[in-house]
């Protein structure tokens, strides 16, 4: 349905655009309490870019249309408005909200642009660049998230995204029932993204989340280390899970992992 918006938003006629799920429903790794859908609305007319060193990127003429962040919110908001009138929420630094009522799941609609980053070595990588409403901007990348998380469930037998979303059913009823405070559904991911495959293969679930539980715990401990190849990753393989602007600590997987042990009434 939000295709349809953005396809009957004439304005968007002579843009093109990408419009695709991301994030927890599209990895197939969502729970029935944190069903609200991701949705991605690209524009591929600008690109946005930086590079490994200068000069990098040799070859590019500047954008001069008028597809800018703030002229495609703009649009994407009047289209879903149109689409589902009452129903929008526009509050949210980046996504639009849709409200469950006239959609099939609740959804948030994130406007986004093309974005490549360009190596030193002449290789390049794509991702997407969203911008908040204060114009300040960040890069995501949900292609290399959906094929890694593909990867990992691949070489754990299926254990990885069941791993996930027991532990997000988790995370919600501690959440419910007021054992701990809220987790991003995302974090849970990475955390478990982040555990050996030797545990989520282990012969039963005990053991298995038990031992996602007790990896995350350990080491987790003490400060990030210098070292990148000992730094943990979020799913895409790309960004540091723990940096100054991220929404999450260290602690706060430790914190996790140590409620949720007890919670589940794990021994030691």
């Amino acid at each position: 349905m939000i295709k349809e918006a953005v396809s009957a938003h004439s304005p968007f006629n002579d843009c093109s655009l990408s419009v695709f799920a991301k994030g927890s429903y599209a990895n197939n790794t969502n729970v029935k309490t944190d069903s609200d859908v991701d949705i991605v609305v690209q524009c591929h007319d600008a690109e946005y870019w930086d590079e490994g060193t200068k000069g990098a990127h040799t070859t590019f003429t500047p954008y001069a249309g008028i597809w800018t962040p703030t002229k495609l919110r703009e649009e994407l908001g009047a289209a879903l408005r149109a689409k589902f009138p009452g129903q929008v929420d526009s509050s949210g630094s980046t996504a639009f909200a849709i409200d469950s009522s006239t959609a099939r799941v609740d959804a948030d609609v994130v406007p986004c642009f093309d974005y490549k980053y360009y190596f030193a070595s002449g290789g390049s990588r794509e991702g997407t660049r969203i911008f908040r409403k204060d114009g300040v901007g960040f890069e995501n990348y949900p292609v290399q998230h959906l094929e890694n998380g593909r990867s990992k469930n691949t070489s754990t037998g299926t254990s990885f995204k069941r791993a996930v979303r027991i532990l997000k059913r988790v995370e919600n009823v501690m959440v419910d029932e007021g054992v701990h405070r809220e987790v991003p559904s995302y974090f849970v991911e990475c955390l478990v993204y982040n555990c050996p495959d030797e545990i989520l293969n282990r012969s039963t679930w005990t053991e298995t989340i038990g031992g996602v539980l007790v990896h995350v715990w350990e080491e987790l401990q003490g400060e990030e280390p210098p070292e990148s190849d000992q730094r943990w990753m979020e799913v895409n393989d790309i960004k540091y899970l723990f940096h100054v602007a991220q929404k999450w600590t260290r602690a706060d997987g430790r914190d996790f992992a140590k409620a949720a042990w007890n919670y589940l009434g794990f021994e030691g």
